[in-house]
């Protein structure tokens, strides 16, 4: 795994969550942060427990291939979940939030589709609360997260455009809580 990049702020810890990587903790001071343009990235929290963690994955699965799972959204779950039961998060207690699987260019095809597609089928099959999510669109995001509390803020990237002013007149959290906020 790509170590992440950590810088210091004020007694805080800011960990930027690259491609293809997973980071969890149980400090108060953490904030994750990470962009997505058809990655998706898979935010959950013990809010009983005080611990969260995020994820950052570039494919929904490996088409065969055991070569760099990292990337790919089975494994990067598994670790993300795996890492927040070490601290001591209980799995029927965690609540997640989604971000990304944006349709970048055409090159693409449907990946960003199948990545949200395959992130919310995997919650669902193990039983895991999604509380919001914002998946989707033609743009990339700037993700926030503070893992002890699952507070998440999003920015949308390329802010001069006429796409992302119309998406601010519409609401495009599904099942939102107001603790996801737009910066």
């Amino acid at each position: 795994m790509m170590q992440p990049r950590r810088t210091e702020a004020g007694g805080s810890r800011v960990v930027h969550v690259m491609q293809g990587g997973y980071e969890a903790s149980a400090l108060p001071g953490d904030m994750f942060t990470t962009i997505l343009g058809s990655c998706v990235c898979t935010c959950l929290c013990d809010p009983e427990a005080g611990i969260g963690g995020i994820n950052h994955f570039l494919l929904p699965d490996t088409g065969g291939s055991t070569s760099r799972q990292l990337h790919y959204g089975l494994h990067s779950m598994e670790l993300l979940i795996n890492a927040l039961l070490k601290l001591g998060a209980s799995k029927d207690r965690l609540q997640a939030k989604l971000f990304g699987g944006a349709m970048m260019n055409n090159r693409l095809g449907g990946i960003g589709r199948a990545n949200a597609e395959f992130a919310q089928r995997f919650l669902e099959n193990e039983a895991i609360t999604c509380v919001s999510k914002s998946l989707g669109g033609t743009l990339a995001r700037r993700i926030r997260y503070w893992p002890t509390s699952g507070r998440a803020q999003q920015l949308f990237l390329r802010a001069d455009t006429p796409a992302l002013i119309e998406q601010r007149a519409k609401p495009i959290l599904k099942g939102a809580s107001d603790d996801v906020t737009f910066f």
